[in-house]
């Protein structure tokens, strides 16, 4: 007789055959070492041992991250392929905790791109609607979760990457403070900006997966060695009284009049809570993407600078296409972006002196048509418009479900923190998912 892992883990794996042939989520499922991991904590179980908040939870991982015995594709060709040895830093964490690895889920190439369209590994679709992307550049993190194919996903964040699947797949991603979550393992875009995160249907998983694999890790250049404060102990201090700041400019022009009217409703649930609003302005929020690019692409450029001075290499046009341009970014573009940065950190910590929380949409709209998508570096920018402000001052990011079109498409809506109070960002979006039902909708079956 098997255990509920194990059983747990059956349901997955029928999923993933019934579903991912349409959806192209997975690159690669891990099934005979998922059974097994799953019949060593149901033999554990048996025999009385209780597990921790992640204990038995199934989990994808994006494929630029590492898992000992998983290929690592990076959603590239086979040249940039590796067979690891160690799991990175967080997967081995997650292991710790007796969560079960199921498999490695799809991306946009090198994680450099908003679509997770990859010419290499098949065209990731949305569980919501076939026709239309999942975002990127962790469109198989989305994907998979949303589509039931596992109960949480690790991503990474650059630009977006975690919140912008987020938000189109309606589910739940969180880009923690940089240095708060170790890197060590995964293939960077840029290692200033990157960070790992988790995605799931519901703020209180992410909150768990999130508190597994947070922490210092002295291999990683980045990480910090901070406290992690727990969600739990936050939330029970209740939301009362939160100061949440609302910049209506820029962050809430030319937006889905569904998600006009979502957000709207957003508010009056938080204000019901307790929550204070409090109008901010951020006048330098709508000219950060272009400050930030040229600084990402360079480093994106500094990494793969082999693969991009090699014709044959085997990169897909588009990112090749989008890394030249970091490729001939100045030294003074750079410096400029470095003076932005700083001065861009500064208006936040003063903001911050005011309010507790930003809350902003994640996205402008819905889920694009992948028709519609073909110019990646067009969509990626538009994906990105309320997401790069964020990641350019390094601090925490929620993306939380808040609606539907009219069509039934999920939209999502972005809390933001000062740095390290990702515990407050949950509290406050778990509170709001205890009034709704955004979270609990399922797309249609295929």
């Amino acid at each position: 007789m098997t255990g509920p892992t194990r059983q747990s883990v059956d349901r997955f794996l029928a999923a993933i055959a019934a579903q991912d042939p349409t959806l192209r989520s997975y690159i690669s499922v891990a099934r005979e070492p998922a059974l097994q991991t799953a019949s060593r904590i149901d033999e554990s179980l048996a025999a009385g041992r209780a597990l921790g908040a992640v204990g038995g939870r199934v989990v994808s991982i994006k494929d630029n991250i590492d898992v000992a015995g998983l290929p690592t594709t990076r959603g590239s060709v086979k040249r940039f392929h590796t067979l690891p040895e160690v799991s990175a830093t967080v997967c081995a964490r997650l292991e710790a905790a007796d969560a079960v690895i199921i498999g490695k889920v799809n991306l946009h190439e090198f994680a450099f791109g908003g679509t997770t369209q990859n010419p290499h590994h098949g065209s990731c679709r949305n569980p919501w609607d076939a026709a239309r992307i999942p975002g990127g550049s962790s469109g198989g993190s989305g994907a998979s979760v949303a589509a039931g194919l596992c109960d949480a996903s690790l991503g990474s964040d650059t630009g977006g990457s975690i919140r912008i699947p987020a938000a189109l797949n309606g589910v739940v991603g969180l880009r923690p403070t940089v240095g708060r979550v170790p890197n060590t393992g995964s293939t960077p875009v840029s290692p200033r900006f990157d960070t790992i995160g988790p995605l799931a249907r519901d703020v209180a998983t992410v909150a768990a997966v999130y508190e597994v694999i947070a922490g210092y890790d002295s291999s990683d250049a980045i990480s910090v060695a901070r406290p992690v404060d727990s969600f739990l102990a936050v939330f029970a201090q209740g939301v009362r009284g939160l100061r949440v700041g609302l910049p209506r400019r820029f962050f809430f022009d030319d937006i889905h009049p569904d998600l006009g009217r979502s957000m709207d409703e957003a508010i009056k649930i938080l204000t019901r809570l307790g929550a204070r609003f409090v109008e901010v302005d951020l006048p330098d929020a709508s000219t950060i993407q272009a400050t930030m690019t040229p600084m990402l692409l360079a480093d994106a450029a500094d990494f793969h600078r082999e693969a991009l001075e090699d014709p044959a290499s085997g990169l897909g046009e588009d990112i090749r296409e989008r890394m030249m341009i970091g490729y001939r970014a100045t030294g003074i573009d750079y410096a400029r972006a470095m003076r932005m940065k700083e001065r861009w950190a500064r208006v936040l910590d003063e903001t911050f002196r005011d309010v507790d929380i930003i809350l902003t949409p994640t996205v402008a709209g819905p889920a694009p048509l992948a028709e519609a998508s073909q110019q990646m570096i067009l969509a990626t920018r538009d994906l990105t418009r309320f997401t790069f402000v964020w990641s350019f001052a390094e601090v925490p990011a929620l993306s939380v479900p808040c609606g539907f079109t009219a069509e039934g498409l999920p939209l999502g809506m972005q809390l933001v923190g000062p740095w390290w109070h990702e515990a407050r960002l949950l509290a406050l979006g778990h509170a709001f998912q205890r009034e709704t039902d955004h979270h609990l909708r399922r797309p249609p079956a295929r």
